[in-house]
């Protein structure tokens, strides 16, 4: 399927081993899940690539798409959604994502443009750190998420997130 970007082929997928569509984007994002495995020590198992998330505003719906979520203990600890361009404009929604992709809260939400990256606290909104290698590796999110609670997400908050991410990410985008 055509998604509007240049299509350069075909490449394997690092995590999946599927044939997928090379393009620029796909680029940065094997980039990334290469960074998990080989940097960062994540287990190819503790990640889910290409995550659909449903969202909704009132009657309208549609899905995001998050790049990788890392599970570690039974419990979705990250999520990293890689976008093209400004980091800064990116943080709201990557946040919102964060309270969607499960009941409770993911603590660590990161955003990257593939060659930049800011990593935020899902509780406080904080930029922890920025900078692409900056990301967490498997012993410090292991580190900073042994005492998280978990807490659930109400169902007023979730649908709030939601709409928030249709309105940044979904309404009056492209389709790409």
């Amino acid at each position: 399927m055509n998604s509007g970007h240049l299509i350069l082929g075909k490449l394997v997928d690092f995590l999946t081993g599927e044939t997928i569509e090379d393009t620029h984007d796909e680029r940065y994002r094997q980039k990334l899940a290469r960074l998990l495995v080989e940097k960062k020590g994540y287990n190819k198992i503790e990640i889910k690539s290409r995550y659909e998330l449903p969202v909704s505003a009132g009657v309208k719906k549609a899905i995001m798409k998050i790049d990788f979520l890392i599970t570690l203990s039974d419990k979705i600890c990250m999520v990293i959604k890689y976008s093209p361009g400004s980091l800064v404009t990116r943080h709201r929604p990557v946040l919102a994502a964060s309270r969607l992709v499960a009941p409770y809260q993911a603590p660590i939400a990161v955003i990257t443009n593939g060659e930049d990256a800011d990593v935020l606290d899902g509780y406080t909104n904080e930029i922890i750190s920025s900078g692409f290698e900056s990301i967490p590796d498997r012993q410090q999110l292991t580190k900073r998420v042994a005492d998280i609670q978990f807490e659930p997400i109400s169902s007023r908050r979730a649908e709030m997130e939601s709409r928030i991410i249709y309105a940044f990410e979904i309404d009056g985008s492209c389709s790409l």
